[in-house]
């Protein structure tokens, strides 16, 4: 694997969260070999993403990675126990916000806390909830209904309940890809300011790479199936992170080095 020469971000010294040594997934009924010797440090605090074209695994890996499916062979470790199943400490977060209708924005951020642990403690984390709405500039939106919110705030209101329980780590499968481009970048200003502000782990698969730079310390690109991690670049623009950056010769320099990958793959 060709690992780039720039500087590390300050996050590469801190503790390990997430460990994969050798994941390997194989389909034995349908004769795919989806993932390939798969490697991957997390380190606490860092912002991750993992790009590729379709098909090529990634969705494969964050499920191995959230605990919904296991690897064929290999190791998942988090915060030095193995990923077995789905946990508490593992937040995920999907395409569309997945909100439940019949429950405003404050019972959909505790509905995890309330499956998990009942009603009474559901209720007990209204308070937890309300911070994580002002943080994510939803304050007066508790008692609204999904159906009243516009897609940017249903995604923000699912970011709130992702993190209500508090997990080590964020995964994130693509989750504004439905939005329109504006809300789409305000979305992606919006995760790394909550990111930063709880010194957060994520982990996102995009298939933007102008996305993938913008939030990230590291871009892995992922081969073709079966996918495995061919070039790991070091994303060294200062945070926070502006829009404005996208226009500088540092960032299209790097979204030009992912993409030779990305071109290199399909050609091989």
């Amino acid at each position: 694997m060709n690992v780039a020469h720039q500087q590390e971000p300050a996050a590469n010294t801190a503790r390990p969260v997430y460990v994969l040594r050798g994941v390997n997934k194989f389909y034995a009924r349908r004769g795919i070999h989806a993932l390939d010797d798969v490697n991957l440090t997390l380190v606490e605090g860092s912002f991750s993403s993992v790009i590729g074209a379709s098909g090529c695994g990634k969705s494969t890996l964050l499920k191995i990675m959230a605990g919904l499916t296991p690897p064929s062979s290999g190791s998942v470790m988090l915060e030095g126990k193995p990923v077995l199943g789905t946990r508490e400490d593992i937040g995920m977060m999907f395409q569309q916000a997945t909100l439940f209708p019949w429950r405003n924005v404050l019972e959909n951020i505790v509905l995890p806390i309330e499956i998990r642990d009942g009603k009474r403690a559901a209720k007990e984390a209204h308070g937890r909830a309300r911070e994580l709405l002002a943080m994510a500039g939803l304050t007066g939106f508790e008692h609204v209904f999904p159906n009243e919110l516009s897609g940017g705030m249903a995604q923000r209101a699912a970011i709130c309940r992702m993190l209500v329980s508090q997990p080590s780590v964020l995964l994130l499968d693509e989750p504004f890809s439905a939005l329109d481009e504006l809300t789409r970048d305000f979305m992606n200003m919006e995760l790394q300011r909550i990111c930063m502000e709880r010194n957060a782990t994520a982990f996102l698969v995009t298939h933007s790479i102008q996305e993938a730079v913008i939030l990230s310390d590291v871009v892995y690109v992922m081969s073709p199936r079966p996918g495995r991690f061919v070039e790991e670049v070091v994303v060294d623009l200062p945070r926070p992170r502006t829009l404005e950056m996208m226009t500088t010769p540092r960032f299209g320099a790097l979204v030009d080095r992912i993409r030779s990958q990305l071109d290199e793959g399909a050609l091989a």
